[in-house]
């Protein structure tokens, strides 16, 4: 297991050396005895009852970005999902990952992009764990209630074997997710990197986080709305 340490250990952001996080990790997988089991558990606690906001994906706070603080909100967005469901599964024994892509997801609304000035979203997230001698793709994104609110059909369901992301189409035969570029994997979240393309490719979201000088998108209770 040795070429897989950077993947078990404890990071600024993989801050599973807080006391809770560990036993969150032990009370979600008790009394479970594989790692496809530990596994599945983990991916639909995160998914489920960590609900997504991408209103906290600001580079520029870091504590939005740890794991910790995401289970104590139990909100957050891909990234954040992402790197708690990882530490998760240091905690138990199982190699993780952080896997950063940029993404168009087809379905979120124009108000989303014309607020973003693109429908590209940089560094999407997603977790990669160490099962069965293979890496598996995880998204836990988005919980129940976004995704039916938002139409994000079918949801992104994990069998404990196969990778487990946003479809390239939905229910109907639309498109879903597309994928652009490969940004890495990462032992820990490179959130530098991250705040740099932000600052680049987001400046009117950047002006409002700086300025205050813009309305954010009003509704709070959907991050995506489904387009009528």
């Amino acid at each position: 297991m040795g070429n897989f340490d950077n993947y078990l250990q404890p990071t600024e952001f993989f801050d599973f050396n807080k006391k809770f996080v560990r036993e969150k990790a032990f009370e979600i997988t008790k009394g479970l005895e594989t790692e496809k089991e530990k596994a599945i558990a983990l991916f639909y606690w995160v998914r489920d009852q960590i609900k997504y906001n991408m209103h906290t994906y600001i580079p520029s706070i870091k504590a939005n970005f740890k794991a910790s603080v995401t289970l104590r909100r139990k909100n957050g967005f891909c990234v954040s999902k992402s790197v708690l469901l990882s530490s998760f599964a240091r905690v138990v024994g199982i190699p993780a990952r952080i896997h950063l892509v940029d993404l168009i997801n087809h379905k979120i609304s124009q108000k989303i992009i014309d607020f973003m000035e693109t429908n590209v979203m940089y560094y999407h997230g997603y977790s990669e764990l160490y099962l069965n001698d293979k890496w598996v793709k995880l998204t836990p994104s988005f919980d129940q209630e976004t995704a039916i609110k938002g139409g994000f059909i079918p949801m992104v369901e994990f069998d404990g074997e196969n990778h487990a992301v946003f479809p390239f189409y939905d229910n109907e035969g639309r498109k879903f997710g597309e994928y652009l570029q490969d940004r890495g994997i990462h032992a820990d979240l490179p959130l530098d990197v991250i705040e740099k393309v932000f600052y680049e490719k987001y400046p009117k979201f950047y002006k409002y986080i700086k300025t205050g000088e813009m309305e954010p998108v009003k509704d709070k209770t959907l991050t995506y709305k489904k387009i009528s």
